[in-house]
């Protein structure tokens, strides 16, 4: 039960249905589709694209999506709506510029949106509202005008440098020069127009037509090798899920080129350990998933890519005798020594939400420019700030994330979805860019080892080992820190709170939805 003297929210509790996200607006459009009487793709859909547009420094049309459905009638699918690099886009044609890696302002780190393609399979496959339909309440608020949220604002502030890269971002995102403060409106009706455009006349009008020919011309103009054909030629997929046990819990991620295989290596490290008998908040339990964590991303930044283009060795990363041999490497006492260098800089900045309706339809779902404003260009004449996922891409040739034509990048965005007793259970989420892995574990292993409620799962403080020293949020308590320093960990105090999490669990027992949205961001959990 939550102790009322300690700061912070009670869980979201709801039987008809249930959305959380990470801002009101997008939780209460969810539920304004629930109540209407659509279901949670419905719902998810019209959320992540108000999303789209009050969210700017998170998410938007520029960027990818990846999700995660478990239909009432059983199974789970996941969709990969990640963009392709342009066809013209290899690692000689860049050597052949001077470039030894792909910044994050470069038009070289700009793939193919990916996101609206996502967004029209889950709507025609899965859903029973049209998708212009759904966009309508993000059309209103990009026209009509939002306030800025407090967390979004400190976002905002913070990427002034990233939109100070093209004209576009300048005019749109820095009014007067500056970021806008919490609670000033802002308006976008260029991206107003470009969303009415795609309401009209469906999702192709982004990628064939007049809207790619000028995002393609903006790219172009900042140097990259776009060309209309390879947004023609973008496509999304539903694709097997992959999946492990974690105690007697099944933990569904997305596959490859998404790094949910690095969640699911992640918690079978992790369950060697009796996590349940150790202090949720102590030193002991937080250098054990320090050390694991170290580990699984290193198999990520050595092996995952794109599955197309080159194998990648899911059934042995998720090997559970695998799993064990690592574990042998941990010292509970001691950091572990050297790992090869990291593949990607920190970066926090995602959206995810999550939405149950009446017939237990879950859906998981995230949506992303990967930086904070992606890439920083911005088309004026559509208003889509363009992502920057193609920084993972390697220019070394031998490297399976290698640039390539056509090729997608590691991805570090990942929905999930927990099954108890062959049934839908928990859908959850943690924002936070390569952190993800290490917030869903943190996340589930207080909901299953530590008896917690999600919203109680969801506020506990957090700690991420990787790919640098060792990031502890302020409020671990000190005792803590000291117990991993002495261990040998380099302890380090975060600028902005580690990640952001929804979860919606679904209590078949009582007949119950119980939500949680994570302080760290503005949103909210929400049932009826």
């Amino acid at each position: 039960m939550r102790d009322f003297h300690l700061l912070g929210r009670s869980a979201a509790y709801g039987v008809q249905g249930m959305a959380a996200t990470s801002t009101p607006l997008a939780t209460l459009t969810a539920l304004d589709v629930l109540r209407a009487g659509g279901n949670a793709v419905d719902a998810a859909l019209a959320a992540v694209a108000v999303q789209c547009v009050v969210e700017p420094p998170m998410t938007g049309i520029g960027g990818d999506c990846f999700a995660l459905l478990a239909p009432a009638s059983g199974g789970v699918v996941a969709i990969n709506g990640s963009g392709r690099a342009p066809a013209a886009a290899t690692v000689e044609r860049l050597a052949g510029e001077g470039l030894r890696e792909i910044e994050a302002g470069s038009p070289h780190a700009v793939t193919v949106p990916g996101a609206l393609r996502a967004w029209q399979l889950l709507a025609e496959r899965f859903g029973t509202r049209p998708l212009g339909e759904l966009l309508q309440p993000a059309i209103r608020l990009a026209a009509e005008g939002f306030p800025v949220t407090p967390r979004v604002a400190f976002d905002w502030r913070r990427a002034v440098g990233t939109l100070e890269r093209s004209e576009g971002a300048k005019a749109f995102y820095l009014p007067g020069g500056r970021p806008p403060a919490e609670g000033r409106v802002m308006r976008f009706p260029v991206l107003a127009r470009t969303l009415e455009t795609v309401a009209e006349r469906g999702v192709t009008a982004f990628y064939e037509g007049e809207l790619a020919a000028k995002m393609v011309a903006t790219l172009r103009a900042a140097g990259g090798l776009h060309e209309e054909a390879d947004f023609a030629g973008q496509t999304a997929e539903a694709v097997e899920p992959i999946h492990t046990l974690y105690r007697d819990v099944r933990v569904y991620e997305c596959p490859p080129n998404g790094q949910g295989v690095v969640a699911l290596q992640l918690l079978n490290l992790l369950e060697g350990w009796p996590l349940g008998t150790l202090d949720a908040l102590g030193a002991e339990r937080l250098h054990l998933f320090a050390e694991a964590s170290k580990l699984a991303f290193r198999d990520r930044d050595a092996l995952l890519a794109d599955p197309a283009a080159v194998p990648v060795p899911v059934e042995r990363l998720l090997d559970k005798a695998y799993a064990a041999r690592l574990r042998e490497r941990i010292d509970p006492e001691r950091v572990l020594g050297e790992l090869p260098p990291p593949l990607l800089e920190p970066h926090k900045d995602t959206t995810y939400l999550a939405v149950v309706d009446r017939d237990l339809n879950a859906v998981s779902l995230i949506n992303s420019l990967f930086e904070s404003f992606g890439s920083g260009i911005c088309c004026p004449e559509t208003g889509v700030l363009f992502h920057n996922r193609g920084k993972s891409f390697r220019l070394d040739p031998a490297h399976p994330n290698a640039i390539g034509p056509g090729k997608r990048p590691m991805h570090t965005i990942i929905p999930a979805m927990a099954f108890k007793g062959g049934e839908a259970w928990l859908a959850f989420g943690v924002m936070g860019g390569h952190f993800q892995p290490m917030g869903q574990a943190q996340l589930l292993s207080a909901i299953v080892d530590h008896g917690l409620d999600p919203q109680a799962a969801v506020e506990l403080p957090r700690v991420s080992a990787y790919p640098f020293d060792m990031e502890v949020e302020r409020r671990v308590p000190a005792a803590a820190r000291a117990g991993l320093q002495a261990k040998g960990h380099a302890i380090l105090e975060p600028e902005a709170p580690l990640g952001g999490a929804q979860a919606i669990l679904i209590d078949r027992k009582r007949g119950v939805l119980v939500g949680a949205s994570d302080p760290r961001k503005d949103g909210l959990a929400l049932g009826f």
